[in-house]
């Protein structure tokens, strides 16, 4: 069973969103998608700096079996991305919410937050789709 932790807010598209204390977000994907993925051998994320819309895409993650469209949760602008996934993309299936992070954003609205999925709902929702 994957791991659903309570303090993150979750998109349908399996982007997980952490609200740092600095009211900027950190954004992943779900250890549910990681799996469903299998092993993760590239990650593309966006630029730093660049503008990003709530589900506008925001990158790519692509693993041996598929490749799959990132999107971004909340809108904003990028501050920081996670130089680690350029070399040791496996990061993301290994610790998908800690070290396989994938984005750091400044939120424009963090009203757009509440938009997304609590754990306990996110995760019923991947038991309807598995």
């Amino acid at each position: 069973m994957s791991q659903t932790p309570s303090e993150l807010k979750y998109a349908g598209s399996h982007e997980w969103v952490r609200l740092e204390e600095d009211g900027t977000v950190t954004i992943g994907i779900s250890d549910h998608a990681q799996d469903a993925l299998g092993d993760v051998v590239f990650v593309e994320v966006p630029d730093v700096g660049s503008a990003l819309a709530a589900g506008e895409e925001a990158g790519v993650v692509e693993s041996v079996k598929a490749a799959s469209d990132i999107y971004s949760p909340v809108g904003g602008e990028v501050l920081a991305v996670n130089e680690l996934l350029e070399d040791e993309p496996e990061t993301v299936n290994s610790d998908p919410y800690n070290d396989g992070w994938f984005y750091k954003l400044q939120p424009a609205d963090t009203s757009e937050l509440d938009a997304l999925l609590n754990a306990e709902d996110y995760q019923s929702k991947c038991d309807e789709d598995d």
